[in-house]
């Protein structure tokens, strides 16, 4: 089983508490926190992937972001 948590002071300091045995052995391995994870990204965001798309489309109803479903489903509209 793993446990999420994170260092204060030096000291481990887990997310949830957990009913770990007295002296029991544990391994701590460091993970890269969200915020580093961002800051790292090398594989192209979704509008990059995208933009060379974005504002192509022409004749659409005026609506059919909000009633996607309908236009592509045959679903009420919304």
């Amino acid at each position: 089983m793993s446990y999420r948590g994170y260092i204060k002071n030096g000291v481990v300091v887990l997310d949830e508490p957990a009913a770990l045995p007295e002296g029991a052995a544990v391994e701590v391995e460091e993970v890269e926190s969200p915020n580093e994870q961002g800051s790292k990204r090398t594989d192209p965001t979704l509008h990059e992937c995208l933009k060379s798309v974005i504002g192509k489309a022409q004749g659409l109803p005026p609506d059919a972001s909000r009633n996607k479903y309908h236009y592509l489903y045959g679903r009420p509209k919304a």
